[in-house]
């Protein structure tokens, strides 16, 4: 029987321009909010990685750590490393930003994942990359678009067999989508601090 254990891996890359801080430690009801994502998918595999090219930054946490293999080369170099470096086939990406993730969605994701190459939510038109599964299957494909500069996240989806969840699939555990909300401004921050406390 093929290994099935998953690597959850936790992106902590990205520039947090407009933010104007870095983003993991902005506060969410109380708590940073790379704290919150942690703790949201705490479990929910066999290992826990954390994929930064800061790493003092987050030593405190405890976590594994992986500075980008092709630095500069955006989400998809993120995509890249998380799943070069992961200790299993299966690696559940997601972003430090979304501190809506839901546990059972996740869960039923993780229930997919030797039905394809990767498997992706849709909640409207497009697919949700950094709340998705990959096998390393993917790391060749992945490899040549970087390589050619081909930086857009799909940009090798239609290389690989990819098992979309669909809305209705989703709405089963998130009726209104809001896990893949994320927060990339101060503004963003505040709205989602309100509805929090609805």
């Amino acid at each position: 029987m093929s290994d099935t254990k998953t690597t959850i891996a936790i992106m902590a890359g990205g520039k947090s321009s407009r933010m104007g801080q870095d983003k993991s430690f902005v506060l969410f009801e109380g708590q940073p909010l790379i704290e919150r994502v942690i703790n949201r998918v705490a479990d929910l595999g066999d290992e826990l990685i954390l994929i930064t090219n800061k790493p003092a930054d987050y030593a405190h946490l405890g976590l594994p750590m992986f500075s980008d293999v092709y630095p500069d080369h955006g989400s998809l170099g993120g995509i890249y490393t998380a799943v070069y470096y992961a200790s299993h086939p299966y690696t559940l990406i997601v972003a430090c930003d979304m501190p809506w993730l839901n546990r059972d969605l996740l869960h039923y994701m993780l229930t997919l994942r030797t039905s394809a190459d990767i498997v992706a939510p849709r909640w409207d038109k497009y697919p949700e990359p950094l709340h998705a599964i990959y096998n390393k299957t993917c790391l060749p494909p992945i490899l040549s678009k970087l390589q050619a500069q081909q930086l857009k996240i799909t940009s090798f989806f239609g290389q690989v067999q990819v098992r979309f969840v669909e809305r209705e699939e989703i709405a089963q555990f998130d009726g209104n989508g809001r896990s893949f909300t994320n927060i990339n401004t101060p503004d963003e921050l505040h709205n989602q601090q309100k509805r929090a406390g609805n």
